[in-house]
């Protein structure tokens, strides 16, 4: 025989000794039934169960034909993930450092449960995704009385939000982080090194996201008795972040120091900062909202908070998927994950100051 020959024997070989359905029940010690069941959420199994006859069948290799499973339970295999925030607006999602994250994390989740992630865009129509049959579907940060998600859960489509459901949103489940602790947090860090007028660069849109990050300085202010000084744009418009950044800082109660809710607002406050001749952090102390590792290498260096992205895309999959294939009691599901402020040289300052100096005009390139 050839070496080709015997390459192919042995691909071969290899293919013919992949583990089947017999062999996880063997080494699970449970029946090709059950392994069957806990494989594809069925029966009333203990979770203890499914999760062993899981493991072992990750242990051994074991993978189920996708079109066996298509005929077996009529199910795709496909789970939707988009952004419905901001309606029809262009808004390319993925370019952004958390929703990189989150639809990576996603992805692998997805496949380990035996199923393929469908990026959807975020501007599109929800009627053109009949044209894809979803087992299910994540929304991130659905706005206030989302109609893509209502519609989705009248045609019995499984709907698992990143992002707090505000209202009644029929959701069968969602993850998110304790925004309001989390700027709380932020707000009384920057206090801490010396600020005394914090300002807020936020968006116009209705996610809860948004809304319970805004509602929490306000709160913070009327308690620490500051005025609030903050400044509203379109989160999907980059170029309105930068402006909005320059307004705030123009303003005649220029904030000694900003927390920006989106990824690109350490960048713009920066570089608006530079345009007024502020100092960064000696007279404006700057944190960001972002997932960025870049941000550890700017001039100086900007505190961000990192909302976890990896967990949450992996914890959204893992209930969507449960939703789909029955697991768990029916109820929906809530899980918050912890935020992380990562502190750096933007947010602390060497010397507290007391007094606030009023605004100049930019300087000339």
């Amino acid at each position: 025989m050839t070496a080709a020959g015997n390459h192919q024997a042995s691909r071969s070989g290899r293919r013919l000794e992949r583990a089947g359905i017999r062999d996880v029940a063997a080494a699970a010690g449970v029946s090709i039934t059950t392994v069957s069941d806990a494989l594809n959420g069925k029966g009333r199994l203990p979770d203890a169960t499914r999760r062993h006859v899981r493991e072992v069948a990750n242990r051994l290799g074991y993978r189920p034909s996708a079109a066996a499973r298509t005929l077996r339970t009529g199910r795709s295999g496909l789970i939707g993930l988009t952004v419905t925030t901001y309606g029809e607006e262009p808004f390319t999602f993925t370019e952004f450092a958390y929703f990189a994250e989150m639809a990576r994390a996603a992805t692998s989740a997805a496949l380990a449960r035996g199923y393929a992630l469908v990026i959807l865009p975020a501007s599109s129509r929800h009627d053109v995704w009949s044209n894809v049959a979803l087992d299910g579907t994540v929304v991130i940060d659905p706005s206030d009385h989302d109609p893509v998600v209502a519609d989705l859960v009248r045609q019995g489509i499984p709907v698992v939000s990143d992002g707090r459901p505000a209202g009644n949103l029929p959701v069968h489940a969602w993850v998110d982080n304790d925004h309001e602790q989390a700027v709380l947090g932020i707000l009384d860090h920057l206090a801490d090194a010396g600020a005394r007028r914090i300002g807020l660069l936020t968006g116009t849109s209705t996610d809860t996201y948004t809304r319970l990050s805004t509602t929490a300085y306000l709160d913070w202010c009327e308690r620490v008795g500051q005025e609030p000084v903050y400044e509203s744009y379109p989160a999907h418009d980059p170029c309105a972040g930068a402006v909005a950044a320059d307004r705030l800082l123009a303003r005649p109660d220029r904030p000694d120091a900003v927390y920006g809710l989106f990824d690109p607002n350490g960048t713009d406050l920066l570089a608006a900062a530079r345009r007024y001749g502020l100092r960064v952090p000696e007279d404006l102390l700057l944190v960001c909202c972002s997932e960025r590792a870049a941000y550890a290498t700017t001039e100086p260096p900007i505190s961000t908070l990192s909302l976890k992205p990896g967990r949450i895309g992996t914890a959204v999959v893992q209930l969507l998927i449960d939703a789909i294939e029955g697991v768990g009691s029916g109820r929906p599901v809530a899980q918050v994950m912890p935020t992380d402020l990562i502190v750096r040289a933007s947010s602390q300052r060497r010397s507290p100051r007391t007094t606030v100096s009023p605004p100049r005009s930019p300087e000339n390139d």
